[in-house]
């Protein structure tokens, strides 16, 4: 098989291999990049190397064309400032999650090489860490910050945008405030709420778990992630989360208000029901106001509900059949409870191929559960 043409020219030097630096290298050795494997701890780029993202840094001292800091922000301009006086021909980058404080560091210390860092961020990851965890098709569709300084050489910005479609990623340029503004809303902010959440289930009991569905686990899927970087990361960010954690607890403190005044009053209470479904309202307005699938905007899709046996091969062959009946699946979820030897495949269609698929896997032999 031919490899993809790419424009991101070797040695690429992936300074932290983690999830971020393991995957990266996966993808762009996978395309035939060179990439070098740097690391603070030996074992760590070890692994990186024996998955396949490339080799050890320093087996033959070439130089790289681009460096990738991918550390931790609270050490990430640490790291661009060495690769800078390291690399005095090389473009760098970091794809740490906060821009603002690395930024600014590495602007005031880098002197005239600050026109070879270009700051960028690429919205992908994982609730686990570490290579082991690495995927080369993380980036895939995934959009990419890039984060151009104010003394950024153009030729730096166009070489960590190549970067980013090379490993299929879709640019995106922000600035370095405007990036960390958002992401406070639409990543660090869900994983506070989401650890908040599943924080109250370690005194729950052995039967409410036992009652817990597929709305528990969506909202609390990423609170598994890694505390020491999320740690490092929310207070990198710490005046943009701060703001919108404050907004959150202002419409929480609302509805606390309105089911303490049911529970005192009764549920028929004057000002106990508006209040609360003015709070589910406005998340049915923020919801739709997520893009849909390619980016593109939110659009309405069909569902056809299936029950699937919980045995090898069987998802395998409910999607062969769904492409064998001309269907397109847009979305996909799937639910399991607990025990059960069969789960849910909930498939989102386009509406006008709704029935159609129902009576197709209905006469295949499919249990299709009614909506």
């Amino acid at each position: 098989m031919s490899r993809p043409a790419v424009a991101t020219a070797g040695p690429v030097r992936v300074v932290g291999t983690g999830l971020l630096g393991a995957s990266l290298g996966l993808a762009l050795s996978g395309a035939g990049v060179d990439v070098q494997l740097e690391d603070i701890s030996p074992t760590a780029a070890a692994l990186a190397r024996d998955i396949g993202a490339g080799r050890l840094a320093g087996a033959d001292g070439a130089a790289p064309a681009l460096v990738v800091v991918a550390t931790p922000p609270d050490i990430a301009a640490e790291n661009v400032l060495a690769q800078l006086r390291a690399h005095p021909g090389a473009v760098v980058t970091d794809v740490a999650s906060v821009k603002a404080l690395v930024a600014e560091e590495v602007e005031a210390r880098a002197g005239a090489d600050v026109a070879r860092y270009v700051g960028s961020h690429p919205m992908a990851g994982r609730e686990r860490s570490g290579a082991a965890a690495a995927d080369a098709d993380l980036f895939v569709g995934r959009p990419w910050v890039i984060v151009p300084g104010r003394r950024s050489a153009p030729e730096a910005v166009l070489a960590v945008r190549s970067l980013a479609v090379d490993v299929g990623a879709a640019p995106v340029t922000l600035g370095a405030q405007e990036h960390d503004d958002a992401v406070a809303l639409v990543s660090h902010l869900p994983q506070v709420a989401a650890s908040l959440v599943a924080a109250r289930l370690r005194e729950a009991s052995e039967a409410a778990l036992g009652l817990a569905g597929q709305g528990l686990r969506d909202v609390t899927r990423i609170a598994a992630s890694d505390p020491q970087l999320w740690a490092a990361i929310l207070v990198g960010n710490a005046g943009p989360v701060a703001k919108a954690l404050r907004a959150l607890r202002a419409d929480l403190d609302a509805a606390v208000e309105a089911l303490e005044r049911a529970a005192a009053r009764g549920p028929l209470a004057e000002g106990t029901t508006g209040p609360l479904a003015r709070v589910v309202a406005a998340g049915n307005a923020g919801v739709g106001r997520i893009p849909g699938k390619h980016g593109g905007a939110p659009r309405r899709y069909a569902e056809v509900t299936v029950l699937v046996p919980d045995e090898p091969g069987e998802l395998g062959r409910l999607f062969g059949e769904v492409g064998e009946a001309g269907v397109n699946i847009e979305d996909l979820k799937l639910e399991h409870s607990a025990g059960q030897p069969v789960g849910l495949a909930i498939l989102s269609v386009l509406p006008a191929a709704a029935t159609r698929l129902e009576a197709e896997l209905d006469r295949r032999g499919w249990r299709v559960v009614a909506g």
